[in-house]
C-alpha cells in the first residue's frame, strides 16, 4: 500500500485542514496511516489490536457527510489509535490481560467524546498489565519497542500510544497517567502529553480499576499525546466540551517566567538528561523567558512518601487477593526495615504502601492538602516550573521481577528501578497540570523530555506555554526511518 509521507508527517490540525478542504478524504487518510503501521508493526509492535471493516466504513460515512456540505465535528475524519486501557466498541480494553478482552464494552467517556467529534479510532496501542509499569509488554501482546531504538523501551503505560505518535502511525492518542505514563514515553519517544488537573477528564471506562467501576481513582488522569502542543489543546477541549484548554491567550516567551528545578538532592539525575535540559533552558532564555533556577519546591521526601502511599494504596486494589494476603503478612518486617533507615524505593516501604490501611491513606492525604496549599507560593511568583520527567533516557527493555531491575545512568552508576516515580510526583500527588515536550536529544541519542508543571486548574497556562515553544524554540523531531 502506497504511503504518502509528506502527509503523515503532518499533525493533527494540518490533517484535519486538508479533509476539511477535500484535499484528501477520511478514506484516503485512514488508508495511509494503516500502510504506516504495517511499514512498521513488525519493528515496533505499537498497534496490537485493530477494526479496519469498522474504522473503513466511518470513514466513508463520514466522506459522504462533507461531500453533503453537512456540519461536522472537530475532528471529522480524523483516524486515531487509542491506548488498550480505554474501552472501545468493538475493541474492549484489555489492559494486557486476556479475560479482558473477552467482554462486551462501552466506548470509554473519553473515546465517546472523540467519537462525537468525528475521529476514526482504527486501533489499540499496547501497554504494560493493568498499566503498571515504565515498559509496555505483556503476554497477551508482547513488548512494544521505542522508534529511536528498537532495542529499548517506548515507556510505559502508555507506551504504545507515544511509540504509534512517534513513528507516524497515529496523529492523536488518548492516554492516562498516574506514576508518569503520559509523561515518561512522551520523554523516552520524543513526543507531547499533556497530564490534566485531576478531575478535569472523566475516567469512566479506563482499566483499571476492573471494568465497569465507576471509581474516578486518586491520581489516575486521562490525557491527550501528540505531536504538538496545538493538537493537545485541541484534543483536550473535546474532552472538555469546550474551548478550556484554549481559552489561555497565546503564550509571550518575551513575559514568561519559569522557574527551572534540576537540582534535588533526594532524586539521582542523569547528567546526560540534566545537560539536555539546562541546554533547553538556555534556549529559552535567548527566546526572552525569564529562566531562573530553584532549589527543592517541596521538602521532597515528605512529598514522595505520601505518595507511595497514595499510590501503593491504589495499586494494591487491583492486586490479587493472594499476592495481598501474603504483603499483609511483611508488614511486622516491613515497619522494622523502614525504622531502620529502609530507602523510599525499597521492597519494604511499597509493601507498607501496597497494604497502606485507611489511617495511613488518611494521614498520606493530609499531607498532602498541605504541601498543595504551600506549592502555591511558589507559583505567586513563577508562571510554571520547567523539570525532569525521567531520571534517565529510555533503557534496554528489561521483563525480569520488579524486584530484580535497576536503572543505569550514562557514567555506569546504577539507580532503583523505582526512581522513575520521582520527578513525576510533585504533579502527581498534587493533582497538578503538567505538559511533556520534547527538549532535545542526549549524548546517547535517545529523546529527553521536560515538563512544564502549572498551579491547579492552569492546563491552558502550560499548554500555552508549551505551543510557543513548540512553535518557536523546540518541536517534534521524527525518529531516523527504519
Amino acid at each position: 500500500m502506497f504511503i504518502d509521507d509528506d502527509l503523515i508527517e503532518r499533525d493533527a490540525v494540518e490533517q484535519l485542514v486538508l479533509l476539511a478542504a477535500k484535499k484528501v478524504s477520511a478514506a484516503e487518510l485512514l488508508k495511509t496511516h494503516l500502510a504506516r503501521h504495517e511499514q512498521t508493526h513488525g519493528r515496533l509492535n505499537a498497534v496490537i489490536a485493530v477494526n479496519l471493516e469498522r474504522a473503513l466504513e466511518r470513514a466513508k460515512a463520514i466522506d459522504d457527510l462533507r461531500a453533503k456540505g453537512e456540519n461536522l465535528g472537530a475532528l471529522a475524519g480524523l483516524p486515531m489509535t487509542v491506548k488498550d486501557t480505554f474501552d472501545v466498541v468493538g475493541m474492549p480494553a484489555s489492559s494486557g490481560l486476556k479475560v479482558y478482552r473477552q467482554r462486551q464494552a462501552l466506548n470509554a467517556n473519553a473515546v465517546r467524546a472523540a467519537k462525537h467529534a468525528g475521529v476514526v479510532i482504527w486501533g489499540k496501542t499496547n501497554v504494560p498489565v493493568l498499566a503498571g509499569d515504565w515498559q509496555s509488554f505483556n503476554s497477551l501482546y508482547g513488548a512494544t519497542s521505542n522508534p529511536w531504538d528498537p532495542a529499548r523501551t517506548c515507556g510505559g503505560s502508555s507506551g504504545g500510544a507515544a511509540a504509534a505518535l512517534a513513528a507516524r502511525v497515529t496523529p492523536l492518542e488518548i492516554g492516562s497517567d498516574i506514576g508518569g505514563s503520559l509523561r515518561v514515553p512522551a520523554s523516552f519517544c520524543g513526543v507531547f502529553s499533556h497530564k490534566p488537573t485531576w478531575g478535569l477528564v472523566s475516567q469512566r471506562g479506563h482499566v483499571p480499576p476492573s471494568p465497569g467501576s465507576w471509581s474516578e481513582r486518586d491520581l489516575n488522569v486521562v490525557g491527550p499525546m501528540a505531536r504538538s502542543a496545538r493538537d493537545l489543546r485541541l484534543l483536550l477541549s473535546v474532552f472538555v466540551g469546550g474551548p478550556l484548554a484554549a481559552r489561555a491567550p497565546a503564550a509571550d516567551l518575551k513575559t514568561a517566567k519559569i522557574g527551572l528545578w534540576l537540582d534535588e538532592p533526594s532524586f539521582p539525575l542523569d547528567p546526560q538528561v540534566k545537560s539536555v535540559i539546562e541546554a533547553f533552558a538556555g534556549k529559552l532564555a535567548e527566546a526572552g523567558v525569564e529562566v531562573i533556577p530553584i532549589a527543592s519546591p517541596l521538602h521532597m521526601p515528605t512529598l514522595t512518601a505520601a505518595y507511595r502511599t497514595l499510590l501503593g494504596a491504589i495499586i494494591g486494589e487491583d492486586m490479587p487477593e493472594k499476592a495481598v494476603r501474603g504483603l499483609e503478612r511483611l508488614r511486622p518486617w516491613a515497619k522494622w526495615q523502614v525504622s531502620r533507615g529502609a530507602m523510599p524505593d525499597s521492597n519494604a516501604a511499597m509493601t507498607l504502601a501496597y497494604t497502606a490501611t485507611h489511617r495511613e491513606w488518611l494521614a498520606a492525604d493530609a499531607v498532602r492538602n498541605r504541601l498543595r496549599q504551600e506549592i502555591g507560593q511558589l507559583f505567586d511568583r513563577f508562571d510554571v516550573i520547567l523539570a525532569p520527567i525521567a531520571p534517565v533516557t529510555a533503557f534496554p527493555h528489561d521483563h525480569r521481577p520488579f524486584n530484580r531491575r535497576s536503572l543505569t545512568m550514562s557514567g555506569g552508576q546504577r539507580i532503583a528501578y523505582g526512581a522513575m516515580l520521582n520527578w513525576i510526583s510533585l504533579a502527581t500527588a498534587l493533582h497538578l497540570p503538567a505538559t511533556a515536550i520534547p527538549a532535545g536529544r542526549a549524548a546517547d541519542g535517545m529523546p529527553v523530555g521536560a515538563q512544564l508543571i502549572g498551579p491547579l486548574s492552569s492546563d491552558g497556562k502550560t499548554l500555552a506555554l508549551a505551543q510557543a515553544i513548540d512553535e518557536n524554540i523546540k518541536s517534534f523531531v521524527a525518529p531516523p526511518p527504519g
